[in-house]
């Protein structure tokens, strides 16, 4: 119950030294089906799984660590860092290298980001851009687009501030098989992705909505169908409330469905149900 289509397990564990073996333990007491890690880096798959393996090498309950070793998956991709905008050639061929005899189920997380937050944990700066990095980082991400085609694969899609650019490039390839995560657009934006097949995935930060905004993000909520709908965290960032602020992590995702259920007029059940089919239908339907 209450899968995570989005989180960064070895963030969790090497950056915020968060307890590992507890975590995997507590999703296989919750008969957690299905996790996806995702990558960020153009070769950090292999770092990944070890991490994964290692931590479920260390759990006491050996059947909780065989639940673990089940309900994990990983996908592959280049978040748009400026080192890899301006060498994607390379960046490209680091991945696809990197994929080589390891099982992945996705491409990404891909795409464009344009916040400007020196002080973040992206530092990104606007002045970064010139015409020559906007452009790169448009095709990095359709590189990535296009690789997903060959592999038929569905895509993790990163899009923040950024809504335009990546309607782009989702146009340029015509390849529309996937999710655009950690939504921050509204309605009419998403019915653009809709129209063109993405699912979209709603995390920690849908809870901290403001009463002032509430009417509209439920309107949002209610609007995306059941069969495009899912839930995630991208641990260890966006706690929900109420551990906002804290470490995040892919047990606090059930914050999330309770709080999407509550304005969808639903159960946390019903929806970790519905949740479940489309990632059924997304990652492992016949034919994909």
């Amino acid at each position: 119950m209450f899968s995570d289509t989005h989180f960064h397990f070895h963030m969790m564990i090497t950056e915020r030294g968060l307890n590992g073996p507890q975590i995997l333990t507590d999703l296989a007491a919750r008969d957690f089906k299905f996790g996806l890690d995702i990558g960020t880096g153009r070769n950090d798959l292999e770092q990944r799984q070890a991490c994964v393996e290692e931590t479920i090498n260390q759990m006491a309950d050996k059947t909780a660590a065989e639940k673990a070793r089940n309900f994990m998956y990983y996908s592959a991709g280049i978040w748009p860092n400026i080192e890899d905008i301006h060498d994607r050639e390379n960046a490209m061929k680091a991945l696809r290298q990197s994929i080589q005899g390891k099982k992945i189920v996705a491409i990404g997380e891909c795409g464009i980001d344009h916040h400007w937050n020196p002080s973040g944990a992206d530092g990104r700066c606007e002045s970064d851009f010139d015409e020559k990095t906007y452009k790169g980082e448009k095709e990095l991400f359709q590189m990535q687009l296009e690789f997903a085609k060959e592999l038929k694969l569905p895509v993790i899609i990163h899009s923040r501030d950024a809504f335009e650019d990546t309607l782009d490039c989702l146009k340029n390839v015509g390849y529309h098989n996937g999710i655009v995560h950690c939504y921050s657009y509204g309605i009419e934006e998403a019915k653009k992705f809709l129209d063109l097949g993405w699912y979209i995935a709603f995390g920690g930060a849908t809870t901290y909505t403001k009463k002032a905004k509430l009417d509209d993000m439920k309107a949002l909520l209610q609007f995306v169908p059941e069969d495009r709908f899912l839930c995630e965290t991208d641990a260890p960032y966006l706690a929900p409330v109420p551990f906002r602020g804290q470490s995040n992590n892919p047990v606090l995702v059930e914050e999330v469905y309770k709080f999407i259920a509550q304005l969808r007029g639903t159960t946390p059940e019903a929806l970790s149900e519905l949740v479940d089919e489309n990632i059924d239908t997304l990652f492992f339907a016949k034919g994909r």
